[in-house]
């Protein structure tokens, strides 16, 4: 038994583990800071004010909600990528009103050029990821799109940490699909066995690595979020982790 003095938790060994897959948006990278400061700088650049979009707040509220819905379609198989970055912003706009096309695509190619540079990552993960790379071997899977999340994963400066990324878009598989877990797997020369995988999502985190016979520790930082109890592990800080990896 373990008891961290820097989060106060006591806490029981765990298994050893050679390979440790992480979950990149919302998990280690924080997607909600990153897309709403862009969202943000992005409001005041296009004056959406004059447009009909009320204030910045309103437009995170209404993209955030609109987005999630297009990704668990593209997810599903029901959209190209092409669409999902349209929509996106083309739906968001029209919620307020606003119809024009070119105000469109200035918020769509502005949002894509600028969020993946953002490199705000989760409280704790750059500290985690410098302690295990020397003795683990660390992997991404992600449903993102493959050159956005590697600019991503420069801009943060952890892209050096990682021996494999795959994304849904290489596997042609997406989490929670166990295509891209084995997929993965075998690029890392992993079994499951000896492998976790670490997200935020409790379906394709936490049941597809569950899926192929693989441990999963899942992440919820949000106190109003119910951490998925069938998971091996579940924390809500990085320090949580990185306790729980060395006890």
């Amino acid at each position: 038994m373990v008891l961290c003095a820097q989060c106060g938790l006591v806490v029981l060994p765990v298994k050893r583990y050679r390979h440790v897959f992480f979950d990149l948006d919302h998990t280690l990278w924080d997607f909600r800071a990153n897309s709403r400061e862009t969202l943000q700088e992005l409001f005041i650049e296009l004056h959406l004010e004059r447009a009909g979009v009320p204030d910045a707040d309103a437009l995170i509220a209404v993209y955030e909600e609109i987005n999630a819905d297009l990704w668990r379609s593209y997810e599903a198989g029901r959209i190209p990528k092409e669409v999902l970055r349209v929509l996106r912003f083309r739906n968001t706009l029209a919620s307020f009103g606003v119809r024009g096309s070119r105000l469109v695509e200035q918020l769509a190619s502005g949002f894509l050029q600028r969020c993946p540079r953002k490199g705000r990552l989760n409280p704790g993960v750059r500290s985690l990821l410098n302690e295990l790379a020397p003795d683990h071997a660390l992997h991404v899977i992600t449903n993102g799109f493959l050159e956005v999340q590697q600019v991503k994963l420069r801009s943060s400066g952890i892209s050096d940490l990682f021996q494999v990324v795959l994304t849904s878009e290489q596997a042609a598989a997406a989490k929670p699909d166990p295509r891209i877990f084995h997929k993965a797997l075998d690029l890392a020369g992993a079994s499951a066995a000896e492998s976790l995988m670490v997200g935020d999502d409790p379906r394709n985190d936490i049941e597809g690595a569950c899926g192929v016979g693989m441990d999963q520790a899942h992440y919820v930082a949000d106190p109003r979020v119910i951490p998925d109890s069938g998971s091996t592990y579940r924390f809500a800080h990085f320090d949580e982790l990185r306790v729980l990896l060395r006890s």
